[in-house]
């Protein structure tokens, strides 16, 4: 009985923490993220990743956008995810050719991770670039902090 309580209290801790990080919703098309900016008027704010070659954009990942103080931020934004993978499968055609034109136009430096914000018409108005070993967001939060309503 006891091993059988163990078994459920796990079982409902692994999925409350999945749900609890799934809280998060992040946009793939381009143009979605403009039109929902616009009606709710946000900001649009562009995540550069390399998921599965930057370890930088990895760390990035966990220590800011699955910190729960980035919850409180994404009522400001359209959150956007621009993956650039190196295996090709992890993408569809469609995907792989929009977000190659998302790094010519908004990260022409290929700097990874890069958080850039844009305004409804595509405007840049900030950014920040880079993780290091440290692995503290600070600067990242203030971005944020300094561009939410």
């Amino acid at each position: 009985m006891k091993n059988l309580f163990l078994l459920l209290f796990f079982s409902f801790s692994i999925a409350y923490a999945q749900q609890k990080q799934q809280d998060v919703t992040w946009l793939q098309d381009f143009d979605k993220a403009k039109s929902i900016a616009k009606k709710k008027n946000k900001k649009v704010l562009l995540y550069f990743s390399g998921s599965d070659w930057c370890a930088p954009c990895k760390m990035l990942k966990k220590d800011f956008f699955e910190n729960d103080k980035f919850k409180k931020y994404t009522s400001s934004f359209v959150l956007m995810l621009v993956d650039i993978p190196r295996n090709r499968d992890l993408l569809t055609e469609k995907q792989r050719e929009q977000n190659a034109k998302l790094l010519e136009q908004y990260n022409m430096q290929k700097s990874f991770p890069l958080v850039t914000i844009i305004d409804t018409k595509g405007k840049v108005i900030d950014k920040i670039s880079g993780y290091n070993s440290l692995r503290d967001p600070k600067f990242h939060f203030e971005l944020l902090d300094k561009l939410s309503k």
